[in-house]
């Protein structure tokens, strides 16, 4: 049964120069996609330009992290190269790195573009190929004391829909959770450092997916900040026979269950929607604690 408590346990994450402790109420992060396709707004902010307004405007709204993309991680998407990933997101993240007092995330699976995108004043690696088996990303988190998002997903974007199959896949989750805290320590990432995603719709059925919202709390044992991307997923649309821009629903609903289950962050395309939903979900849940 879904847990209906906020957590309890001191936390700190640190991401270079910024430092938040919780509990304390859930960040939403907001989405900004350099890119030409990504699975709901591929192609709206490619241009740099749009891309700092957007991400201005998600500040307004009350992000608290914003996250830059330069290439799409929906299934089967084509990988883009480094030059070009580097082309679209460096100068989006040097220009906002200027203009906002809120931490900068690189969604990113290149060392190579993490490297640039810190110097250039990123704070957070949002890592979904943290099942890789390389640590040269995780030597230059430690090494630059950045955040770091450690996700779940079964295969690579290519492959991770092709008939992703889990005997348990609540307890997979915590088994990759807890062997990866353990890589991440050896290579000298710190665990305040670290926040955990299940991975919400990288290599899952619409059934995992359910399964991992309905468990999510289970992953407050590793106590490390949860991170949950739920907007607009392709599940939602399964369930409710909609498109991705059609799901706005669907998303608060799974954030509002994600965020009385424990949710720390959530990762929001809709972000006024999205925290209005998650004050107003944490303003009942204190009620009932």
């Amino acid at each position: 049964m879904l847990s209906i408590t906020l957590p309890r346990l001191p936390m700190l994450f640190r991401a270079c120069q910024f430092l938040f402790e919780f509990p304390r109420p859930a960040l939403v992060m907001g989405i900004v996609n350099v890119t030409p396709d990504s699975f709901s707004d591929g192609g709206r902010f490619l241009d740099a330009s749009k891309a700092v307004a957007h991400a201005l405007t998600l500040v307004e709204q009350g992000a608290e992290i914003l996250d830059i993309g330069g290439e799409s991680t929906r299934p089967g998407a084509e990988p883009v190269s480094e030059a070009e990933e580097l082309r679209r997101v460096i100068p989006v993240i040097e220009a906002l790195a200027r203009r906002v007092r809120v931490p900068i995330s690189v969604d990113t699976i290149k060392p190579s573009v993490a490297h640039a995108a810190l110097a250039a004043g990123a704070s957070i690696v949002n890592d979904v190929a943290a099942n890789r088996s390389d640590p040269a990303m995780w030597r230059l988190v430690a090494e630059a004391g950045a955040g770091y998002i450690c996700m779940h997903m079964q295969g690579t974007p290519q492959t991770m829909q092709v008939d992703p199959a889990y005997t348990d896949v609540v307890k997979e989750v915590g088994e990759f959770f807890a062997g990866r805290l353990a890589a991440l320590t050896a290579n000298g990432v710190s665990p305040e450092q670290v926040a955990l995603d299940p991975g919400i719709g990288f290599g899952k059925q619409t059934e995992h997916n359910l399964q991992l919202l309905a468990g999510l709390g289970s992953f407050r044992e590793f106590a490390r900040p949860l991170v949950l991307g739920v907007s607009r997923k392709s599940f939602i649309g399964q369930i409710v026979k909609t498109e991705a821009g059609q799901r706005l629903g669907g998303s608060l609903a799974c954030a509002a269950l994600g965020v009385a289950a424990g949710a720390n962050i959530v990762r929001a395309h809709d972000l006024a929607e999205t925290f209005q939903a998650v004050r107003l979900t944490e303003a009942i849940v204190t009620q009932r604690s």
